[in-house]
């Protein structure tokens, strides 16, 4: 078994509604993302998955992020667009592209900062 991951990143704005502090406020993050796609086996290749393909994939979702209000996007509307609810929202993104007869998305970490962050494993 193999777990193959990248980093990406993305910035972007919001503020948690009903928080008890400062972070009620609108603000901004530079989040870091990495993606775990766990290969139960590997191609003809010797890859689980193609790097590139897995960058690719990855990019059109984490797009659709960056350089946003979080609170203004429809998907955010009814939850706060905490790390939290980011990595779920990205995983449930990424799960159908990444799924695969020989892989499949494994889990999904979000970072706030370079020592705060969460990794989010699915449903």
């Amino acid at each position: 078994m193999f777990d193959i991951y990248i980093k990406t990143h993305f910035a972007g704005a919001h503020h948690l509604r009903d928080y008890p502090g400062d972070c009620e406020n609108p603000h901004g993050h530079n989040w870091k993302v990495n993606v775990t796609v766990r290969a139960m086996e590997l191609d003809h290749l010797g890859m689980g998955i193609d790097f590139k393909e897995l960058k690719k994939i990855v990019k059109e979702a984490v797009d659709k992020l960056d350089h946003r209000d979080l609170n203004n996007m429809a998907i955010f509307r009814d939850v706060n667009p905490s790390s939290e609810n980011i990595a779920r929202h990205l995983f449930s993104q990424l799960k159908g592209p990444l799924s695969h007869d020989r892989y499949s998305l494994y889990s999904i970490e979000v970072l706030e900062t370079d020592s705060s962050g969460l990794i989010y494993y699915g449903p």
